[in-house]
């Protein structure tokens, strides 16, 4: 009779690893399968932030200029505008290059480049003879153009209301700052 609980137990051993490995496998299954799923949400939640915004991202990946890298210059054609003087008989000719975090930036910015123009033009025509002779008007218009290409490039920008000279907010995109560093004048002419 010793011999029987002894067979007994042997089969039982067998058994309880089998069900110990298949317990262990259907346990990693589980988790698994719920960090894949929550992997796919977490990135579909980023997905719909990042759309979320009034225009969309820009094609460029905008991240921190480095500060031993040179930043890329850009220059724009010459401009011959029409300034809102009185009588209409005063223009000048401006030559503007910008300076952009880096070369993909530029890419972008070359893209771009009909709308920025245009807005640039726009901006420069508001002006007056006096204004721009003067260095404060000069950089007015520097502050604008930046402005300006920045909104060309979906960018956060800011509006100088012109009765307290306090910047605000023109649009609510959650987008980093400008790429636009600078805008420096190769030639002013005003004639």
């Amino acid at each position: 009779m010793a011999d029987k609980p002894q067979a007994a137990a042997e089969p039982e051993k067998p058994k309880s690893k089998k069900m110990l490995i298949i317990i262990v496998a259907v346990v990693l299954l589980v988790v698994l399968i719920g960090g894949g799923a929550a992997f796919f949400l977490l990135k579909k939640k980023d997905t719909d932030e990042e759309a979320g915004g009034d225009k969309p991202a820009p094609a460029v990946v905008h991240k921190k200029p480095d500060p031993k890298a040179p930043p890329t210059y850009l220059p724009m054609d010459n401009m011959v505008v029409n300034l809102a003087d009185p009588g209409g008989g005063r223009f000048a000719q401006v030559g503007i290059t910008l300076k952009l975090d880096d070369a993909k930036t530029a890419d972008t910015v070359k893209a771009f480049m009909p709308s920025i123009r245009n807005a640039v033009l726009l901006e420069i025509s508001k002006r007056t003879s006096d204004e721009l002779l003067a260095i404060e008007g000069k950089e007015s218009l520097t502050r604008a153009i930046i402005r300006e290409v920045s909104a060309q490039l979906g960018y956060e920008v800011e509006d100088e209301d012109a009765d307290d000279g306090k910047p605000t907010k023109k649009r609510r995109v959650a987008l980093p700052p400008s790429p636009v560093q600078a805008v420096l004048f190769s030639s002013f002419i005003v004639q």
